[in-house]
Parts: C-alpha cells; sequence; structure tokens
C-alpha cells in the first residue's frame, strides 16, 4: 500500500507533467496547508517551466488584501467556506498570472474546531482556466501533519483531475 507522501510525489509529478504539456503555468493559494502544495510541486524536477509561485494567506487580511477575498464573504461564510476557497483560488490565478491554480482553507488541527467545522473540514478549490471545481473534505481527524498531507494529496489530484479531462 502507498504512503501519502507517495501519492503527493505521484501527484505531484503528474500535474508537472500535465501543465509542461499542456503550456500551463501553475499558482498555489494555501490558507490551512502553510506552502505544503508548493514545496510538493517545486519537488519535481523542471517544476520552473510551470510554476509561477504561491501564496501563503493563513490571515484573513492578507486573503482579502492580496487575493482579492471579499470582506462579505468572510464574514457571512468564514474562512473556511466554498466561497472563500473559490475566491482564493481566482485571486492567486489573477494575481501570479496562472492559467492553473489551486487553493486550500481548513481546520487543520489540533484546536480550532467549531461543532459545524470540525477539526478536519478543509475546502480545495482547482482552477484550469475559466473553469473551477470546489470541494469539501471531512477528513478523520489523525492530527494536524497528516490532515495537511492528506489536503495536499486531494488538491494534486483534483488538479489532476480537471487536467485529464481536457474541458478547458
Amino acid at each position: 500500500m502507498a504512503s501519502v507522501e507517495d501519492d503527493i510525489r505521484l501527484q505531484a509529478g503528474m500535474l508537472v507533467e500535465a501543465l509542461r504539456e499542456n503550456s500551463f503555468t501553475f499558482a498555489a493559494a494555501e490558507s490551512c496547508t502553510g506552502g505544503a502544495v508548493s514545496q510538493a510541486v517545486t519537488s519535481v524536477a523542471g517544476c520552473s517551466d510551470v510554476m509561477r509561485g504561491g501564496v501563503v494567506a493563513y490571515h484573513n487580511d492578507v486573503k482579502r488584501n492580496v487575493l482579492g477575498v471579499s470582506s462579505s464573504s468572510l464574514d457571512k461564510y468564514g474562512a473556511v467556506s466554498r466561497e472563500v476557497a473559490e475566491q482564493m483560488v481566482q485571486g492567486v490565478s489573477q494575481l501570479l498570472s496562472a492559467e492553473c491554480a489551486v487553493a486550500t482553507t481548513g481546520v487543520a488541527g489540533p484546536g480550532g474546531g467549531t461543532p459545524d467545522k470540525p477539526v478536519g473540514t478543509v475546502w480545495i478549490a482547482a482552477k484550469v482556466r475559466g473553469r473551477i471545481a470546489v470541494k469539501l473534505l471531512s477528513l478523520e481527524d489523525k492530527g494536524r501533519a497528516n490532515n495537511v498531507r492528506q489536503t495536499v494529496a486531494e488538491v494534486l489530484r483534483l488538479m489532476n483531475e480537471m487536467l485529464c479531462r481536457n474541458t478547458f
């Protein structure tokens, strides 16, 4: 059985290859993953052909002022929401001029969870040109590090699925 780390390496390698084949560039907006998605992608040799950069938008001020997430969405839905994940992926794509982008926002733990958004609640988003997919993850809380690794694997998988469908 492959480990999560093996899955991340596989997904990151597939992503860089698919981006290169399509002559697309890539960017990441990360909250709960704190740069782990960008680290996974930049660990692949040759990633400089496709990687534009990333923004670790942990604080809501950064989500608002750098990525363009609306204050009304943050107030109404909270940072851990479909709306914020979608705005983050749009913002980083525009900010860094990337055709493809991902975003993560969630509760990695061990604290920070609420009855409505327990630890392991994560929203991920992926964008290929004008098409955006957003997905809710309800991770079984096996600790912060595991929650981050699972999120990285899932967001890379979502991006790869979008690129493989060739519906852009």
